[in-house]
């Protein structure tokens, strides 16, 4: 008899950890649905989003023609009704594909079961506000400190401290995503590796709860 997949919903601010939380999932043999990742595709093939989003903010392309994240970013942040239009705009979208790819795994369940990958963990910011945590068996949120999330951001896209600043402000706050999640996992960890070790903990106590 197949087992039944549970899908992990995870949620939490920019530059909180989520992605070595996510690298553990995969480690273990869980499949990985990364709604930014998603978005970010969409911005490159999706006509109607790129249309959507022109139409709504204005000229956004840059000189390969494609669609400024960075210019889109600074019109949006620290506007709470552009970043409200751009939010209903992303998730529309993003939710819809996300939708498209756990149906995907799903229809594979037998050869998911098969190779021992019994869980799907949805990554999605929104996920809370949008119909994905409907799906989700478990919600966890992944937080930390506002200072260190913004030098993590810094690091890992190369922006100014004042821009990560504009990111960090204009997200929820931590106390939104734990009161809404039914985990929580604080990264405060100076070294990667201990918190991806209490990722993977964490991980494996939820899979041993929901996987019979």
């Amino acid at each position: 008899m197949v087992k039944q997949m549970t899908v992990l919903g995870i949620t939490g601010p920019t530059g909180a950890g989520k992605t070595t939380l996510l690298k553990e999932v995969e480690k273990l043999g869980g499949a990985v649905i990364d709604c930014d990742a998603v978005y970010h595709d969409l911005l490159e093939r999706d006509g109607a989003l790129q249309h959507s989003l022109e139409k709504t903010f204005g000229p956004l392309r840059d000189e390969r023609g494609a669609i400024d994240r960075k210019k889109l970013g600074t019109i949006v942040f620290g506007d709470p009704e552009k970043l409200r239009q751009l939010n209903i705009i992303a998730q529309t979208a993003t939710v819809r594909r996300t939708q498209e790819l756990l149906e995907g795994y799903r229809r594979k369940g037998i050869a998911l079961a098969a190779k021992g990958r019994k869980l799907v963990a949805i990554d999605a910011i929104a996920l809370l506000e949008s119909s994905l945590a409907k799906l989700c068996d478990v919600t966890l949120a992944v937080v930390a400190p506002a200072e260190i999330r913004v030098k993590r951001i810094m690091d890992r896209e190369g922006i100014t401290e004042e821009y990560a600043w504009l990111r960090v402000k204009a997200q929820k706050s931590d106390e939104y995503f734990v009161k809404g999640c039914d985990r929580t996992l604080v990264n405060d960890c100076e070294q990667v590796e201990e918190f991806a070790l209490q990722a993977k903990a964490l991980v494996e106590s939820i899979l041993q709860e929901h996987i019979q």
